[in-house]
């Protein structure tokens, strides 16, 4: 049995996934870089209140406060990273979707879609992939009982060319000649 298909490009509509990346990231961003500023005001603080008691015990704040600093904002750009990557990979599972209901309809579009639409397990949308296929599925359906009246009405203009002047016949051939395009060029929808 074969392994499931794993799509392994994960920026399959960069211009998309990047710059909701980058919104998500920037807002994280700023909401998030309050918690580094207050805990450094209240360092400073504490420094500040430290240097009146005792000015070694103050230097060592000092110190250890510019380490936090430090620290915290390493935090912050690590946070920030990892979240990046992660929209990255939850963008990947909108995306991945989305292009292939393109590829879908521009198949349709060139008379080349063969069966039905389908997502990989994991991704998200499942939902539209059912709703295209029952649409598709309904559209089909309509379409073979037009094609069947279709052949009928080519059938019974056969049969009434037999019956009609030579000088009519003319515009019942070309009547039928277009009924069997339409009948070929919809041979398939899908």
């Amino acid at each position: 049995m074969a392994a499931p298909y794993k799509r392994s490009i994960i920026l399959i509509n960069p211009r998309f996934q990047i710059k909701f990346s980058i919104l998500v990231c920037f807002f994280l961003l700023v909401s998030s870089v309050f918690y580094p500023l207050t805990i450094y005001d209240l360092v400073t603080k504490l420094v500040e209140q430290a240097n009146a008691a005792s000015p070694d015990m103050a230097e060592k704040m000092k110190a250890y406060k510019n380490g936090l600093i430090v620290i915290l904002g390493l935090f912050q750009l690590g946070f920030t990273a990892i979240t990046f990557i992660a929209c990255l990979l939850f963008s990947h599972k909108i995306a991945g979707p989305v292009y292939k209901v393109q590829k879908y309809l521009s198949a349709i579009r060139d008379r080349e879609a063969n069966g039905k639409l389908y997502f990989r397990q994991g991704d998200y949308f499942k939902e539209l992939a059912e709703d295209f296929n029952e649409t598709f599925d309904m559209i089909q359906e309509d379409y073979k009982k037009d094609m069947v009246y279709l052949s009928e009405v080519s059938s019974y203009i056969n049969n009434l060319s037999m019956v009609v002047p030579d000088d009519k016949k003319v515009v019942l051939d070309e009547i039928n000649l277009k009924l069997n395009e339409i009948q070929e060029r919809y041979h398939t929808l899908y």
